[in-house]
């Protein structure tokens, strides 16, 4: 009988574990950019009560008997599927239209993977997402690096001269471009000019990327070899701007996981009420 408790107690502790992803993926039903997480589970362990017999003459074979301590949690995974466009109207708000994240650097120089597109240019011209981390990529001309690979050590904080430069524009391979104001210099004066690149992050494993809150993650041990290139090459999408990604949670699915859950944990409850009153049968024998 305390092997049935022990194995309720697991099955409450793993459908609570799961109820806290399905709450967290619902939750997140409206957050840009937001993957949707799936709980699963495996069993524990069994003790042997038998060993298996092999057959000889006149005796057939027999087969082993285990008992099972229940369920944990096996894994926690996101699933990086691409979801819909969600149009914002903004000129700098981009949309990864397949594989590829963003690569941002915070205030402390910490770098971070995301797929939430919401950027802009601040009063120093760096090209920056909502949470004020700095998109990284190439400045001045990058005609030559939008054809190739591009090296993570040339890496910089994407920085433009906006007082110089109107009609800025982010294109479908991650160009900068903007048509130059100054009347000194000839080689821009009003015409369109390449002022830097956003690199797109091309990740084999995506799976294995640490989330991190505030649309961020960071590369795991498992994320594979990273490499960096224009948007369209290397295997990543094209950006679409004026608009960003949407949510991939499906409700519908995440309901009838829900009702799943519930009932699991209900089942797993109910097991540990039987055992208490088998138990107290047992003591109430001595009577």
């Amino acid at each position: 009988m305390m092997k049935a408790l022990y194995s309720g107690v697991s099955g409450l502790r793993s459908h609570q574990t799961k109820m806290d992803v399905i709450g967290n993926n619902i939750a997140n039903v409206n957050t840009n950019g937001y993957k949707t997480q799936r709980a699963t589970f495996r069993d524990v362990y069994y003790q042997t009560v038998s060993n298996p017999g092999q057959a000889s003459a006149g005796i057939g074979g027999t087969n082993s008997s285990q008992v099972g301590y229940g369920a944990q949690i096996a894994s926690v995974d996101t699933i990086h599927t691409l979801s819909g466009y969600s149009p914002t109207n903004k000129e700098t708000d981009i949309y990864i239209n397949g594989d590829g994240f963003l690569k941002v650097k915070d205030a402390s120089g910490n770098m971070y993977y995301t797929r939430y597109g919401a950027l802009n240019f601040d009063s120093q011209g760096q090209l920056v997402d909502s949470n004020g981390s700095i998109v990284m990529g190439l400045n001045g001309d990058v005609t030559a690096a939008a054809n190739a690979t591009i090296a993570e050590t040339s890496l910089v904080g994407i920085d433009i001269d906006i007082d110089k430069f109107s009609n800025i524009t982010i294109n479908g391979d991650g160009t900068i471009t903007g048509v130059g104001l100054d009347s000194t210099d000839a080689a821009t004066y009003n015409k369109v000019t390449t002022l830097g690149l956003i690199a797109i992050s091309t990740i084999p494993n995506p799976a294995a990327l640490q989330l991190d809150g505030s649309s961020y993650y960071t590369a795991g041990n498992n994320t594979g070899t990273i490499t960096y290139h224009a948007a369209g090459l290397g295997g990543s999408g094209s950006l679409v701007t004026g608009g960003l990604e949407m949510s991939n949670v499906d409700l519908a699915n995440e309901f009838s996981d829900m009702i799943i859950t519930q009932r699991g944990y209900q089942a797993n409850s109910k097991i540990i009420t039987v055992v208490d009153e088998m138990l107290e049968e047992l003591v109430n024998m001595k009577r």
